[in-house]
């Protein structure tokens, strides 16, 4: 049967810039029909697309490959034998779900078609081996087939800052209020941070609408200049004129597709715009939350303070009561001694005059 489509979807097709490593490069003017193919005779699944006549994709899917979902409607994957990355800009996140799910599938299936393959191979090539003690050849490991670290995105690890622990001869009180302005602070300046940032984000949004209904007139007049050339051509007696005016049109379409390419391209920096307002965002709900616990954490230390100081006067309270019950009976005490001294005396005074 040979090879046959078996899945079909319209995507948008870029290129990693094969210099810089890291711009995308359409190699499509428009939205093209991307297939999944099979052929039955070398068992294997290929990914294709054509742009009119010539192949802008031809991908042979092997186990190692792997396909990343980098926003919601575009995805990418690497190459490592036709030594590039391919970029698919899909309509809907569903569609690119699907293709994302097909890709997969057909990884797998590449996967136990290969297993299958070195299985045959190393049942015919075992006798021969063993009788002219050749080495047997070992199966592929997966290597970097699926790009290099540089078109890996690395993960942004933060690093926040340990907050001491108040020791226990410390005051709770001032040690929270302290850190209570401290994120009080911090979440002063967010919120600055993201009243600019929703700003930014609001006119990014109105900039993509305006984008998309600049786009959607360059497309219609692109095709009323394609319907206008054709008219042309079958209309028209006067061949030099209508080849003349035929370029002109020509040159109009290249720069209406140019300047599409080019709001494009500002889409997606709008895009990726908005996905860092987005984190900050994230960052500034985390901050709150924190601002929050300190909160509760301050209210808790105000309550044990209050039960000290109330401890405190409880204990001044009893040590006056102490001091004047001593005091009380210190003037007990002298009085008895004086009575004593008085008794000396008079014991003292009849001894003389016995």
């Amino acid at each position: 049967m040979g090879e046959q489509p078996i899945f079909s979807t319209r995507a948008h097709v870029f290129q990693i810039d094969p210099n810089t490593k890291k711009n995308w490069v359409p190699t499509s003017k428009h939205a093209v029909t991307v297939s999944y193919f099979y052929d039955s005779t070398r068992n294997v699944y290929r990914i294709i697309s054509l742009d009119g006549s010539k192949a802008i994709i031809n991908s042979t899917i092997t186990p190692n490959m792997t396909f990343t979902k980098t926003s919601q409607k575009f995805g990418q994957w690497a190459d490592s034998r036709a030594n590039t990355v391919y970029g698919l800009g899909f309509s809907s996140e569903h569609h690119l779900s699907k293709f994302a799910e097909k890709f997969q599938e057909f990884k797998e299936a590449a996967r136990l078609a290969k297993e299958k393959s070195q299985e045959k191979m190393e049942l015919t090539s075992t006798p021969s081996q063993e009788s002219a003690g050749g080495d047997i050849q070992s199966p592929l490991t997966p290597e970097s087939i699926n790009g290099t670290d540089d078109e890996r995105t690395p993960e942004v690890t933060q690093n926040s800052e340990p907050r001491a622990e108040p020791t226990q001869n410390a005051l709770p009180f001032t040690h929270s209020s302290t850190i209570s302005k401290h994120w009080e602070a911090e979440l002063a300046t967010l919120k600055g941070n993201n009243a600019k940032l929703t700003a930014a984000l609001l006119e990014s949004t109105a900039n993509v609408k305006q984008w998309k209904q600049q786009l959607a007139a360059y497309q219609e007049e692109a095709e009323r200049l394609h319907k206008r050339v054709t008219e042309l051509e079958c209309v028209s007696s006067q061949a030099n004129a209508v080849h003349t005016h035929k370029t002109e049109l020509n040159q109009t379409i290249q720069e209406l597709e140019s300047t599409l390419k080019k709001k494009e391209q500002e889409i997606e920096r709008l895009k990726q715009e908005i996905d860092n307002a987005r984190e900050l965002q994230a960052q500034r709900d985390a901050l709150t939350q924190k601002l929050q616990e300190v909160e509760i954490r301050n209210k808790d230390l105000e309550g044990q303070l209050s039960d000290l100081e109330q401890r405190l006067e409880k204990s001044q309270n009893e040590q006056e009561a102490f001091r004047n019950n001593l005091k009380t009976l210190l003037e007990i005490l002298d009085g008895k001694i004086f009575e004593l001294t008085e008794l000396r005396d008079n014991l003292a005074k009849l001894i003389e005059c016995s």
